[in-house]
């Protein structure tokens, strides 16, 4: 067959081991030596390869018309094909997030999904390759004009030959923009579905982290009395309290609250005032001196009404020691206030948190 200067054709097959060009790839012929049977090609990706028919190179006739030579057109239009290959790249990082957390910390996952989720948002946090590495990666990174680049340009263009007519430079910055637009919107929504596996509510509550929280906002509340050591030895709250931050005393935390949640902190302090009541009967303490050494040790909170009752006569040696806290006039009190060492806890750092907690927009 006899190829004319100037006519389209389509790369078949080539032997040659070290060219990029790739089955599909269209260029324009220059010239036919058909004594050697040699056709010169300008290929459309900028390479210049002759064909060797009678080596084993093969090309076909094609109807792809060459560029078109318009620079603002071919600018615009690739625009347009760059960000379609960012959004189907996006599309797909974010399915496959979903689909990484079903087995990881969802419903197919086994163990503590709950620490599993804290631990990658550790990871994600100290850039820890361990972590990283487990993160869904787009199958072909690396790797820029893949047999599977054709297929995934067609789909996000609409253009099942366009991908042929690409410059090998334009390969390689469509497959750069999918990949990047995959890893990232994989990492931030892993991110975001591990901030609501870690959670104690179940909500993301990533906004309420200390840090942010400034007088007048919501936060959540602890201290060292309800301090443990998680698995992996980092310092947990066995239950923090929502609350208004209002003031701060000594360095310390003041906050308001609502009144279940004050009832939450003396069914707390409960708690405490009865597990330590058992440890010193474990120590030996005589019976008729339990209620003595505890009161020693721990505050007294009841409710009188509506009044919260705090004693602590016992504790301060001082018998005006007793405090009756009344509901302000939104109904909120101030629960040891400026007796207590209250701080702002991470929330994800909590096992169980009391009250309501806004959402980021309202927050």
């Amino acid at each position: 067959m006899s190829y004319q200067p100037g006519q389209r054709v389509a790369l078949v097959h080539t032997s040659d081991p070290h060219t990029r060009l790739r089955a599909g790839d269209t260029g324009t012929v220059r010239r036919h030596d058909q004594r050697q049977n040699i056709v010169e090609v300008a290929w459309d990706s900028g390479s210049t390869l002759s064909m060797c028919l009678d080596d084993g190179d093969r090309i076909a006739p094609a109807t792809t018309p060459p560029p078109t030579g318009d620079p603002v057109a071919e600018a615009t239009e690739w625009a347009a094909a760059l960000r379609r290959m960012r959004a189907a790249g996006t599309e797909a990082g974010q399915t496959a997030a979903e689909w990484w957390a079903q087995d990881t910390i969802g419903a197919r996952a086994s163990g503590d999904t709950r620490l599993t989720a804290r631990r990658i948002l550790a990871g994600i946090h100290d850039g820890d390759p361990a972590v990283l590495d487990t993160l869904p990666h787009f199958f072909s990174a690396g790797d820029s004009v893949d047999a599977a680049g054709w297929e995934l340009f067609a789909d996000a263009t609409g253009d099942v030959s366009g991908w042929f007519g690409l410059r090998i430079q334009q390969r390689d910055e469509a497959m750069t923009v999918y990949r990047d637009a995959f890893a990232t919107v994989a990492e931030e929504r892993v991110a975001d579905l591990c901030h609501l596996a870690a959670s104690p509510t179940g909500r993301d509550v990533s906004h309420l982290h200390p840090d942010r929280v400034h007088l007048g906002d919501v936060g959540v509340f602890s201290g060292e009395w309800a301090m443990t050591a998680g698995p992996d030895g980092d310092d947990r709250f066995e239950i923090g309290f929502a609350g208004t931050l209002i003031d701060h005393w000594n360095g310390w935390a003041v906050f308001s609250c609502t009144r279940p949640v004050a009832e939450a902190i003396v069914a707390d302090q409960y708690r405490l005032r009865d597990q330590h009541c058992r440890s010193l009967r474990e120590q030996g303490v005589p019976e008729d001196d339990l209620d003595r050494r505890v009161d020693a040790d721990l505050a007294d909170l009841s409710f009188d009404g509506d009044v919260l009752v705090a004693d602590q006569r016992a504790l301060s040696d001082d018998p005006e020691a007793i405090e009756r806290v009344a509901p302000d006039g939104d109904g909120r009190y101030v629960v040891m206030g400026r007796s207590w060492c209250w701080e702002a806890v991470d929330p994800y750092a909590c096992d169980r948190i009391v009250g309501d907690l806004p959402d980021p927009n309202q927050a």
